[in-house]
């Protein structure tokens, strides 16, 4: 495809997003950021999103530039699609109706030496398009692989904290089982001492009585020893 003093990239970006030096359409917001064609770059930052050349909505701007590079690199040799929607473009302000423009655009495109057949329109539009898909595909496949990579990743520490948590929940559990045995166990051993102090004061009891029994039984005799046996 001939190259003008336009550079193709700027040519392709101005298909498909609204040139900032054009009017805003009737009923679009104010306050929008203005957006220029990414051909050449302007000083200070670029906007991060510019307006589609439909006017229907916002877009990312790092997405348009990847775009136009793709096509631009894409651009097949001789007049194609890009040409005649150069003079698509070229025929709007003219106020023509749609079909006149296209028949106009034609017309044009065939005077600048193109195919006279219609074919080679959407041969090249398809291989664009195909181009186009091909790296949507791709593209997805890389966001299908940083899901499972994020995403995954995120996704098992996730399950892996469930997992701690709910092993924390059982020891929690557990150990409350353990605290409820102990208090059971508090409460016998209250019965248990009481119990076992009165058994031995007895049994000291019964020691002592006992005791003073043997001990008065043997005083006794060597007191009659003594009494009795000088």
């Amino acid at each position: 495809m001939a190259d003008s003093e336009q550079g193709i990239g700027k040519k392709i970006l101005s298909f498909f997003i609204k040139d900032a030096d054009e009017p805003a359409p009737a009923g679009q917001a104010t306050g929008q950021p203005a957006t220029k064609p990414a051909a050449a770059p302007a000083p200070g930052p670029a906007p991060a999103t510019v307006t589609n050349a439909a006017g229907t909505g916002q877009i990312d701007k790092k997405f348009v530039d990847h775009f136009v590079n793709l096509l631009e690199k894409a651009n097949l040799p001789g007049p194609d699609y890009f040409e005649y929607k150069q003079a698509l473009q070229s025929m709007e302000g003219l106020g023509l109706g749609e079909e006149k423009q296209f028949q106009a655009a034609w017309a044009s495109f065939k005077a600048m030496g193109g195919p006279k057949e219609t074919a080679i329109l959407k041969t090249s539009a398809d291989q664009y398009l195909g181009i186009l898909s091909r790296d949507r595909d791709s593209f997805l496949k890389d966001v299908e692989k940083a899901i499972k990579e994020r995403v995954g990743a995120l996704q098992d520490e996730h399950k892996k904290l469930e997992e701690t948590n709910a092993a924390y929940a059982q020891q929690i559990i557990d150990l409350q089982k353990k605290i409820d045995d102990n208090k059971t166990r508090l409460g016998q051993i209250s019965g248990e001492v009481s119990e076992q102090t009165a058994k031995i004061n007895t049994n000291k009891d019964s020691f002592e009585i006992t005791y003073v029994s043997f001990v008065d039984q043997i005083q006794s005799d060597l007191a009659k020893i003594n009494q009795y046996l000088q």
